[in-house]
C-alpha cells in the first residue's frame, strides 16, 4: 500500500539545541499513530514540525494528498501551514470562545460558498452527534462535546492527515475510554490518517494502530503496539511503556552455556531471547534482566531473598514493590514488582524465584539513568 507520510532523517535545532534527529516514519492511508517517550523527547515538536509552525533543519516530508497530489516539504521548500493540507487538534481544543460552534467549524472554509459551507458543518454535527449544539458556545459545553467540535473543526477542510496533541488529557477519567473507542470509529470510518501524542501508553493500546516510542529527539522504535511491548529493542523502550521491573544480574564471560546469576536466584542462558551484540565487545558493561510480574513465584523451600517495601491494592489482587534483602551487593534491586492475591504485612520477609522461558537483557549501568 501506497504511503501517504513519509518522514526521512527530520531534524529540528532550535537556540543551537538539537530537538529532532534523523526521525523516519511512514504511515499509510488510515493507519493512527501513537507518539509516546518521556517529556521533552521532541513529541509535540514533531507535530508542530509536521504542521508547519516549527521549520525543520534538514530531512524531508512527503504527503500524498486525498486528490493524489504529492506535496514534498525540505528545507528548500518549506510550505506553511495552510497549503499542507493537515488538521491539527490542540490540546486546549484552541476553540474561539466568541464564535458558535457553527461558526468554529466553519472557520477554516472561506473559501468556499455559503451554501457550501453550511453543507459541510451539517454533514460534521451529524457525524460527530452535534446537531443540536451548533448555536451554543463552547463555554456552554462539556469536554468531550468541546473535544467533538474540535475534531468537526480540524476535519471541514477535509485533511490529508490529522495531527492530535493529547487529544484526551482533558477528558474525565470515567469517560476517557468511551470516547477514545469513539472517536478511533469515527477516524476509521473516514478513512483518515491520523498521528497523536500521549504521556499515557494505556490510550495507545486503545486509539493506535501503531506505536513510534521516542527518547532525546530520535524514535527508538516503531511498530503494532503488541510487536513493541513483546519485542523491545532497547532498555529505554522497555523502561518507558513499563514492561516489568529490572533485575541486576551476573553474566559469566564467554561461557554461553552457563547460568545468569542473580539475588533471586539463577537463570539458564537459553531463556534470553534477545541477543547482545555488545556483549562480547565490553566485558565491562552491567546487565539487567527485564522480569515481569508473572514471572516470579513464591518459593517456600528456600531462604527469604526480598523484603516488601510496599503494598498498593488493584484489581489483580495485592501489588508488592520487593528490595532484595541483601543490600551491599552489585546485584541489590529495590521495586520489583510482584502481585499476589495474599496479603503480607510491609516488611514482611519473602522467598521469590524466577520462573518463564523468555527474558529479554539489556546493557545498562541503570536503566533510569
Amino acid at each position: 500500500m501506497k504511503s501517504l507520510i513519509n518522514i526521512e532523517n527530520l531534524a529540528v535545532e532550535l537556540q543551537s539545541k538539537v530537538i529532532l534527529s534523523q526521525v523516519d516514519l511512514t504511515l499509510s492511508k488510515g493507519e493512527i499513530l501513537g507518539l509516546v517517550g518521556p517529556s521533552g523527547c521532541g513529541k509535540t515538536t514533531l507535530l508542530n514540525t509536521l504542521a508547519g509552525f516549527i521549520a525543520q533543519s534538514a530531512g524531508t516530508i512527503e504527503i500524498n494528498t486525498n486528490d493524489n497530489q504529492q506535496i514534498k516539504i525540505s528545507i528548500e521548500d518549506m510550505l506553511p501551514a495552510e497549503e499542507r493540507n493537515i488538521g491539527m487538534i490542540f490540546q486546549d481544543y484552541a476553540l474561539f470562545p466568541h464564535l458558535s460552534v457553527n461558526e468554529n467549524i466553519c472557520f477554516g472554509l472561506k473559501k468556499l460558498s455559503k451554501a457550501e459551507q453550511g453543507k459541510r458543518c451539517e454533514e460534521l454535527l451529524t457525524l460527530l452527534e452535534l446537531t443540536e449544539f451548533g448555536q451554543r458556545y463552547p463555554h456552554q459545553l462539556s469536554g468531550g462535546q468541546q473535544q467533538r467540535v474540535a475534531i468537526a473543526r480540524a476535519l471541514a477542510p477535509q485533511p490529508s492527515l490529522l495531527l492530535l496533541d493529547e487529544p484526551f488529557s482533558n477528558i474525565d477519567a470515567r469517560l476517557r475510554n468511551e470516547l477514545m473507542i469513539e472517536i478511533r470509529q469515527l477516524l476509521k470510518r473516514l478513512g483518515m490518517t491520523a498521528i497523536f501524542v500521549t504521556h499515557n501508553k494505556d490510550e495507545v493500546f486503545t486509539f493506535a494502530d501503531k506505536i513510534a516510542v521516542m527518547h532525546q529527539g530520535k524514535v527508538l522504535q516503531m511498530g503494532s503496539p503488541a510487536n513493541v511491548c513483546q519485542q523491545p529493542n532497547s532498555w529505554q523502550v522497555a523502561d518507558f511503556l513499563q514492561l516489568g521491573s529490572w533485575l541486576p544480574i551476573a553474566l559469566p564471560a564467554q561461557e554461553h552455556d552457563a547460568q545468569i546469576t542473580s539475588l533471586v536466584g539463577q537463570l539458564a542462558r537459553s531463556a534470553i531471547v534477545n541477543a547482545l551484540a555488545d556483549e562480547d565487545d565490553n566485558k565491562s558493561l552491567n546487565y539487567q534482566l527485564l522480569v515481569k510480574p508473572n514471572n516470579i513465584e513464591l518459593c517456600q523451600h528456600q531462604a527469604n531473598n526480598v523484603l516488601v517495601e510496599h503494598i498498593s491494592v488493584t484489581e489483580q489482587g495485592y501489588h508488592y514493590l520487593l528490595s532484595s534483602i541483601e543490600q551491599n551487593n552489585v546485584l541489590s534491586f529495590s521495586q520489583l514488582s510482584f502481585y499476589s492475591q495474599e496479603l503480607y504485612a510491609l516488611g514482611a520477609k519473602l522467598a521469590i524465584k524466577l520462573k518463564g522461558e523468555h527474558f529479554h537483557l539489556y546493557a545498562a549501568a541503570d536503566p533510569h539513568l
